[in-house]
């Protein structure tokens, strides 16, 4: 069975609880899942299959806990071989154009990397969503087929 690198972009929090929401959900279903919110290049390349729930900081900045994989991953590039992977960003669109900044970030780099998006990126945008978790609860569960688990 396939196990699904879940890593949570956070600065106060709440992208790491919707990640350990997700992470619940899907073991309670059997899926082969681990959590990683200080994570390495290698967990990226070692995973079957790639999930990111990331909150933006700052002017559409990727989170501090994932600021230096997102930098190591630019300079050491690793292929991702067309390895599944989607992206949950939660962000709040009164920030105009730097919404959901850090999601489409890791986004572009993954496709970069010639990784496989199974999935358009998730936007939850705080201003119309007060429980993330659901909506991206219930995405998830919408396409962890594609993820391979």
């Amino acid at each position: 069975m396939a196990t699904l690198k879940i890593f949570a972009g956070t600065v106060y929090g709440n992208a790491q609880h919707v990640a350990e929401q997700v992470e619940e959900n899907l073991a309670e279903q059997g899926v082969d899942c681990e959590l990683e919110s200080d994570p390495s290049v290698s967990d990226f390349t070692d995973a079957d299959a790639i999930l990111l729930i990331t909150s933006t900081t700052g002017q559409g900045d990727v989170p501090p806990n994932l600021e230096f994989v997102f930098s190591d991953l630019k300079d050491e590039f690793p292929l991702l071989n067309d390895k599944p992977f989607a992206v949950a960003a939660l962000g709040d669109s009164s920030y105009g154009e730097s919404f959901c900044g850090a999601g489409r970030q890791f986004n572009e780099l993954l496709l970069e990397l010639q990784g496989k998006a199974v999935a358009d990126m998730l936007e939850v945008d705080a201003l119309e969503t007060l429980e993330p978790e659901t909506m991206v609860i219930e995405w998830v569960n919408g396409i962890k087929a594609q993820l391979g688990v």
